[in-house]
């Protein structure tokens, strides 16, 4: 369940409001109308999320918010206001507040900017257990394994935690690498502070720098106000930059200055804005041949890789398979209302043969899969989805160009001028699904091997409504 606490002496409406977009079962939402009485019932437990007005009875929202930081900074506080100039909103997130919202509240972005809070509070709270064997309880966050090379990883995680110094997680896409972030973070010195995690993949390139840095109003099209990005947002804490190695060329001078100077400049700004941050990147990319062929800055690379963990693909993990599929079946059994305890040996058999290109992403995806299918409580191999890998395949003969020499030939004939784009086109109507097909829906993957960009791999598929046969799986935990 989900708490959260709105600390406001507005009339009831902003309450119903609130408590309209975020209903029971699945929150809790408290009201105090002081800020006394919100920093007792942060004391007395700490909410998932405070919405805070900048106007209180008896102190300002800004005094209530620097008491609520030194108290748990890790408490995502969210302003709410009814002043357009928000001057002290922005001052909040300066010194490190989520978001602000103006008054009358517009119930699309409440849910919204409050959701990501709760899970940047999640991601903040969630323990990230590193554990050989199976935990007792079952913990969402746990990464468990015995292999050698499991074991190298949990030493590497308790030499790094309590240094303050970068640190560079590399790993196949669906091993786990925020996994291991969030325990970096939770065993170091900045563990009661603020942990933010962006997906530099996941971001268009032209917004990738203002979500970084911030921007200020009027810097482009759109920039209706000042926004303060993550770097002032974390500021005392962690920023987990996931796969860091699709930063666009042009960004990573400002990221090597953040590193060197921790200094920067908003977007369409002048003003030199510090910053105390630790930064945690991952990549499944070689940085070192990026690096080489000028794709990536070198010198960045060797600012963030200060000190490199790498994580194992699950196809050489040797003997954690089994304790895996437990933890996971463990989990999803409560999510889904099922009650598999055991694994049929020809199911298990049938799980170590495959090579599993997506990871513990895609052996989550399995996992769910089978359990939706189950009926009692053993695992059969009829529950699990075709596990047959794809094969490669072959490039055809110079000569034999099929459809796509075809289809050239009949654009010619009819005086096509666009025929480079159609070709293209046509090209990747049959490309696409095919890769996508090879790597089972692992986007990751089917970048790399098309040597593109994610976010270009996406907006391919858009464009031409293609859908995949199979899902990577993009929205479980592993990364």
């Amino acid at each position: 369940m989900a708490h959260v606490l709105l600390v406001d002496d507005d009339p009831d409406l902003i309450t119903e409001q609130i408590r309209h977009a975020f209903p029971p079962p699945a929150h809790r939402v408290e009201v105090a109308r002081t800020g006394a009485d919100g920093l007792a019932r942060v004391a007395a437990g700490p909410p998932d999320v405070v919405l805070l007005d900048l106007r209180l009875p008896d102190r300002t929202g800004l005094d209530v918010f620097e008491e609520i930081r030194a108290a748990d900074a890790r408490i995502p506080v969210i302003f709410v206001t009814l002043s357009k100039t928000a001057d002290a909103a922005i001052e909040a997130m300066k010194r490190g507040a989520f978001d602000y919202l103006f008054k009358p509240l517009d119930p699309a972005q409440l849910r919204r900017v409050v959701g990501e809070a709760l899970e940047v509070a999640r991601r903040m709270r969630e323990p990230a257990v590193l554990a050989e064997t199976l935990p007792e309880e079952n913990v969402a966050g746990a990464i468990v394994g015995a292999c050698p090379a499991m074991r190298e990883v949990y030493k590497a995680v308790g030499r790094v935690a309590a240094q303050d110094v970068p640190v560079l997680i590399t790993g196949e896409s669906g091993t786990g690498k925020e996994l291991i972030a969030r325990a970096i973070y939770q065993h170091s010195g900045r563990s009661r502070a603020p942990f933010h995690a962006l997906n530099c993949a996941a971001i268009p390139e032209a917004l990738l720098e203002s979500e970084l840095f911030g921007h200020e109003k009027g810097a482009f099209t759109g920039a209706d106000r000042k926004r303060i990005g993550r770097f002032e947002q974390c500021n005392g804490g962690t920023l987990f930059l996931d796969e860091i190695g699709d930063m666009p060329l042009a960004l990573q001078a400002k990221m090597l200055r953040v590193l060197q100077e921790q200094a920067f400049e908003r977007v369409g700004g002048s003003e030199t804005v510090t910053t105390d941050v630790r930064i945690i990147s991952a990549t499944h990319r070689d940085l070192t041949a990026d690096a080489a062929d000028g794709t990536f800055r070198p010198d960045l690379y060797y600012r963030l890789g200060v000190f490199t963990v790498h994580l194992p693909p699950l196809r050489e993990r040797g003997e954690d398979l089994p304790i895996l599929v437990q933890q996971f079946l463990r989990r999803f059994n409560k999510e889904l209302g099922r009650d598999v305890q055991e694994v049929s040996p020809e199911a298990m058999a049938r799980l170590r043969g495959y090579s599993w290109p997506g990871n513990l992403r895609e052996l989550q995806s399995v996992l769910k899969q089978a359990l939706l299918r189950a009926t009692g409580s053993v695992l059969l191999p009829a529950m699990l989805p075709d596990l047959t890998t794809a094969p490669v395949a072959a490039p055809p003969p110079p000569s034999d160009h099929g459809a796509l020499e075809g289809f050239i030939r009949k654009r010619l004939a009819e005086g096509s001028e666009e025929l480079n784009d159609e070709a293209h086109r046509e090209l990747d109507r049959v490309l696409l699904p095919l890769v996508m097909e090879h790597t089972r829906g692992n986007q990751f993957q089917a970048a790399k091997i098309l040597g593109v960009a994610r976010q270009t791999l996406r907006r391919r598929l858009r464009e031409l409504n293609i859908t995949p046969r199979f899902t990577d799986g993009t929205d479980d935990d592993p990364d």
